[in-house]
């Protein structure tokens, strides 16, 4: 005895009613194996498109960061440098001074203690006439990270 009723439908083209026979209760319980497998595959391919493109941009969101990074302290110096008349003494000295909220964290070696201080020719000028990163290696156009 079928469990549920004969389906009926209307064809698209002719207007004319479909019928289809009812499934038994027992006929379709899951998936078949090779149904799996083939969404697997698929699951598979596109996992292998993504994830290339997800390392690369998470590269360049680093490196874009870190060239922000670079021209805020270097801004920062500038501003020091024009109310100072001098150039600071240390990166921290721009944060207890209020040019900076802090010392921002270098995104390619993730530390603030990496940054790679420049001093001024004069010495009696301050301490810190430019900032580099201090990540070693080379970003996606071929630039060495250090010379930033």
């Amino acid at each position: 005895m079928p469990t549920c009723a004969p389906v009926l439908c209307h064809s698209r083209a002719s207007g004319n009613p479909v019928t289809f026979p009812p499934r038994s209760a027992g006929s379709h319980k899951g998936f078949t194996l090779i149904e799996l497998m083939v969404v697997l595959a698929i699951v598979a391919l596109l996992l292998t498109l993504a994830i290339p493109r997800y390392f690369g941009s998470l590269e360049r969101s680093k490196e874009a960061v870190l060239k922000e990074d670079l021209y805020q302290l270097r801004d920062a110096i500038g501003k020091y440098y024009g109310d100072k008349g001098k150039y600071p003494e240390s990166l921290d000295s721009r944060a207890t001074e209020k040019y900076l909220r802090k010392v921002p964290i270098d995104p390619i070696t993730e530390s603030a203690a990496t940054w790679v201080v420049v001093a001024p020719e004069d010495p009696q000028k301050g301490g810190v006439f430019d900032v580099k990163s201090g990540a070693q290696g080379k970003s996606s156009d071929g630039s060495a990270y250090g010379d930033w």
